[in-house]
């Protein structure tokens, strides 16, 4: 959906640009520099990472600006549905949200152009003397209105009426890619908690039975058994974060693994092979373990003898490539689709799977490898976005 959008939005400038230089092409304007349609372009994009983050005041009014530069606008307006957020231009201390604004939302609350030829105001030295709102539409709902106003009585022309609707075309569809990078979010952080609720009750009483069994004869190890244990539940069902470094999902992993090589002992052999640079990789929060769980209980645990699960990462062009690999039972080529869609008792895969193609997009879908007798490899591929997790999101950029 989101790339459905951004390559609407793409359109969307170049449309509004063409319509900019039309506009400037029109016989009263001839003469302006080419240079016009540039300064057209860098108006429309300097909107992008505002309007990127949703419609509020402060969004509003960093916008305002580059809208007005956009359309050649005397002054803009930009309210939601309830009212104005921001006003940039001339006459923006006479035009104020309780007295003209207000009687001309009323009358613009069609999702069409509506035209306003006469603006009549309570102060006559307001220089504004005509509007043009334009409605602001995302996923299909009336989310607010841009207002263009002019210094002339009358129509505005042909030309400046398809840039201000084109304006508003850009705006709806920035708000519509915010009101997506939202619902997104919510929906990972659901798959999230589905993922927390599929840990297998199993492990958690083979964890705390192998702390209990090492308590006589090794007592250390399992004091150092049962802060792992104690750990990793935190890092489990802690909440605030869909986003972890690569470091920290590594942590958690090499702790779920001493508690499994706690209950296998010599029969579970482990290598991690992460270079400490890649270590700040941004990376799904929950997303290596469940692989390597998959990874011991579908592989390793199913096969006669020792079991070896090896993780690594290395860049693979501008991204980063985690393997997660077995030398288990491995799994039949005609199940593998079934496997990544959830069939099959696959622990966190198909999650695991969902919320890299939500985040990331469909180039980013987690990959099986798998022969038959020679074990899996997961392979989870991310960009590579550095940098230490500090908020419980990532931070948002202006």
């Amino acid at each position: 959906m989101e790339l459905v959008l951004g390559v609407a939005l793409g359109v969307g400038i170049a449309a509004i640009v063409a319509a900019v230089w039309r506009a400037l092409r029109a016989p009263r304007t001839a003469g302006l520099p080419a240079a016009a349609m540039q300064a057209a372009l860098h108006a429309a994009t300097a909107t992008l990472p505002h309007l990127r983050m949703g419609l509020t005041g402060r969004t509003a009014e960093r916008a305002a600006p580059h809208l007005r530069a956009l359309t050649g606008a005397a002054a803009i307006a930009l309210a939601d549905t309830r009212a104005v957020l921001a006003i940039d231009g001339e006459g923006r201390e006479q035009v104020r949200p309780g007295d003209l604004l207000s009687r001309l939302l009323e009358r613009g609350r069609e999702n069409r152009l509506h035209i306003v030829p006469r603006l009549i105001s309570s102060d006559p030295t307001c220089p504004l003397r005509s509007a043009v709102l334009a409605p602001l539409v995302a996923q299909g709902n009336r989310i607010g209105t841009l207002i263009a106003f002019y210094r002339s009585v009358g129509r505005p022309s042909h030309h400046e009426l398809r840039v201000v609707q084109e304006a508003a075309s850009l705006v709806s569809a920035q708000v519509e890619l915010s009101l997506v990078a939202a619902q997104e979010e919510r929906v990972a952080q659901a798959e999230l908690r589905a993922l927390r609720a599929q840990i297998s009750p199993h492990f958690i009483y083979n964890a705390l039975a192998a702390v209990a069994g090492d308590i006589h004869a090794r007592p250390e190890e399992a004091r150092d058994l049962l802060i792992d244990f104690a750990e990793f539940t935190r890092y489990l069902f802690r909440d605030g974060r869909s986003y972890v470094t690569l470091g920290e999902e590594i942590d958690h992993v090499e702790r779920y693994l001493r508690l499994e090589q706690a209950r296998f002992r010599d029969s579970l052999h482990v290598s991690i092979e992460v270079p400490p640079d890649m270590r700040w990789t941004v990376v799904p929060a929950m997303s290596v373990q469940p692989l390597v769980e998959n990874a011991v209980r579908h592989g390793v645990e199913r096969r006669a003898g020792t079991g070896r699960v090896a993780i690594s990462a290395q860049r693979v062009g501008g991204d980063v490539e985690i393997r997660v690999a077995d030398d288990g039972v491995g799994i039949e080529p005609e199940r593998l689709e079934a496997v990544l869609a959830g069939a099959g008792g696959g622990i966190g895969v198909s999650n695991v799977d969902a919320r890299l193609r939500a985040t990331f997009g469909e180039p980013y879908a987690l990959r099986i490898e798998s022969n038959v007798s020679q074990g899996t490899t997961a392979v989870m591929t991310v960009p590579n976005l550095q940098g230490e997790i500090a908020q419980p999101e990532l931070a948002e950029t202006v």
